[in-house]
């Protein structure tokens, strides 16, 4: 399984402070917010990761992160997102690297306190289709929302005003080779961008997308507001603990 974290983006929701950066190169408590994905993969055993990152600060992220040495990794590779096309659109430049194995896709502001190993060997099980993470939250409007019967999901709402689950859908998916078959039929939504939750409603439909429940606490950190909560979460916590990172 290859690993992809997504990184490109503008981050208007967190100005002024990206101005003059990245949002995944902001602070996260002792060390940049890219920091956490990565490490989540390499937790779950992943060896090969492309970081895919965009706007003007590109190539701070080699400055920070080189070829992953810090992590154990002998290689990092980049791969560059022009504008703003959304979440699968990003996605789609990793075609390539991933090459036909299964992947594991996190989102770079996404800050989890356990570890993905469960679900990722579970996808490894699997051997196709689609696996998300789910976690229950006190504002699913702000996140794709599962709309479930029983213990399946039967689709996925992004954003709704009125979430019909408690649940958030995590910015950590699972999918093998075919989700990139499935980007090229994408058309953009009322927000101009291809769509995460297009995919995996595709999944859904194909009766191919698994779920479970993430460990311990998560936070996406977007926006100032959750970005001061995953600072606080992590002082708590203890970034060293959370990531098995040296500090």
């Amino acid at each position: 399984m290859k690993g992809i974290v997504l990184a490109g983006g503008l981050g208007t929701r967190l100005l002024p402070l990206t101005k003059v950066t990245n949002k995944h190169l902001l602070p996260v408590y002792d060390r940049p917010m890219i920091y956490y994905p990565i490490q989540a993969l390499v937790n779950a055993g992943v060896k090969e990761i492309l970081l895919v990152t965009g706007g003007n600060n590109a190539g701070d992220f080699l400055r920070l992160l080189g070829n992953g040495k810090e992590f154990g990794l002998k290689h990092l590779d980049y791969t560059y997102q022009e504008g703003e096309g959304g979440i699968a659109d990003a996605l789609r430049l990793a075609e390539y690297f991933a090459d036909g194995e299964p992947i594991c896709v996190v989102l770079g502001d996404n800050i989890i306190e356990g570890n993905i190993v469960k679900a990722a060997q579970a996808f490894r099980d699997q051997k196709e289709g689609a696996k998300i993470l789910l976690k229950q939250v006190e504002d699913p409007q702000r996140f794709g929302v599962p709309v479930l019967n029983g213990k399946q999901v039967v689709r996925i709402e992004e954003k709704p005003a009125r979430p019909q689950s408690s649940y958030a859908v995590t910015g950590i998916y699972f999918y093998d080779a075919r989700v990139f078959s499935i980007i090229k039929t994408l058309k953009p939504s009322g927000r101009g961008e291809l769509e995460i939750t297009d995919v995996n409603n595709a999944y859904i439909e194909a009766g191919q997308l698994t779920w479970d429940l993430l460990d311990g606490w998560w936070t996406d950190a977007g926006t100032i507001e959750s970005l001061h909560r995953a600072n606080q979460l992590v002082a708590k916590t203890g970034a060293n603990k959370m990531t098995g990172v040296e500090g």
